[in-house]
């Protein structure tokens, strides 16, 4: 939480994403006339300092840190660790050093969370750090973890991703006690490889409010709040979730277009059918944040536009005023207490 007074600090990549530098300023401004927050833009000082006179930025309460290079989209991790004065690492270094209190980029998916790891360590009870993305539903959001940091998992890691994404719905969104399910091709304690079968056990004699296996069909059902997956699943889930949701409103948009009976429909449903795109639309939530490392990072997709660069800076923020980190270290380290005492009972 920041002393009192004092907005959130957010640090972001202004190199980061697809789209460029422009759409990140006009992004982080949007943000801070709508939010309570502040912005620290990372990256070269005259293009930033360019982009915030097109902007017009007049005086909202934003910094400019310059920073030289920008690691590509595209770019190995190797060689894009190696810039130590690209935009990421100098943004990720401002929450280190204390300058700001979360992290914010479009970038480099990859880049983002090695750097943030490298630079920033994981939390003490922490094996490895795990992506989470909210999906919608008919009452709220699903949280889905792992979205990508990590294509191959043991039963472990998959433990303490159950953890992260359990406090993080609960100190975000506010659920008292999150349902927890683990993705499997069956809702049957039998079904699964190997590694759900064993991660499954561990997961039933927890403390969490476990719930058992779940199937793709219950992300969207509202039947349980947090799902838990390797990454390598968890990222294929979220690009086809976010693609079918694009496919369907252009689906829906070609199909009004081909009679003018339904284009009167339509103008008198525009307000439902801009609801439903504003409830499904994955600019609205802004990005992923990055659970398990000793700070506040958030990953926003690289098509990012201005208004989901807004939302992920907000998502930064709120990350940090909620206290997830310090949440997560005292729940796993009880669980590992609850591990030591399990085994020396046993022994």
């Amino acid at each position: 939480m920041p002393p009192s007074g004092r907005l959130p600090r957010v640090a972001v990549d202004a190199m980061g994403g697809d789209l460029g530098p422009r759409v990140v300023v006009e992004g982080a401004v949007a943000a801070c006339r709508e939010f309570n927050l502040q912005v620290v833009l990372v990256g070269p000082q005259g293009v930033v300092a360019e982009e915030l006179r097109r902007a017009q930025a007049g005086d909202a309460p934003i910094q400019v840190v310059d920073a030289a290079e920008a690691v590509g989209m595209g770019e190995k991790v190797t060689r894009a660790t190696l810039k130590k004065r690209s935009s990421i690492t100098v943004a990720v270094g401002q929450v280190r050093d204390g300058a700001a209190d979360a992290f914010f980029s479009a970038g480099n998916t990859a880049a983002c969370w090695t750097i943030a790891k490298l630079v920033l360590g994981t939390l003490e009870e922490v094996d490895r750090p795990a992506l989470a993305a909210a999906l919608p539903h008919p009452s709220g959001r699903t949280v889905l973890i792992d979205v990508g940091a990590n294509a191959n998992c043991n039963a472990r890691n998959l433990e303490e991703f159950a953890v992260m994404g359990k406090v993080y719905t609960r100190q975000v969104f506010h659920t008292p006690n999150p349902r927890v399910g683990l993705m499997s091709m069956g809702e049957e304690e039998t079904k699964g490889n190997q590694l759900t079968k064993e991660v499954h056990e561990a997961l039933k004699g927890s403390s969490l409010n476990f719930i058992g296996n779940v199937e793709g069909g219950d992300i969207f059902t509202g039947r349980v709040d947090v799902i838990v997956m390797d990454g390598f699943t968890g990222n294929v889930v979220l690009k086809a979730s976010e693609t079918l949701a694009d496919t369907l409103m252009r689906l829906i948009k070609e199909e009004i277009q081909r009679k003018n009976v339904r284009k009167v429909g339509a103008f008198l449903s525009k307000g439902a059918f801009n609801a439903v795109r504003h409830r499904i639309d994955p600019s609205e939530y802004g990005g992923a944040p990055l659970l398990g490392v000793k700070g506040c990072c958030v990953i926003g997709h690289g098509r990012s536009n201005a208004l989901a660069i807004k939302h992920g800076i907000r998502t930064a923020a709120d990350f940090f005023t909620s206290g997830v980190n310090e949440r997560i270290e005292a729940e796993l380290r009880a669980l590992g207490h609850r591990k030591e005492k399990a085994a020396e009972t046993k022994s």
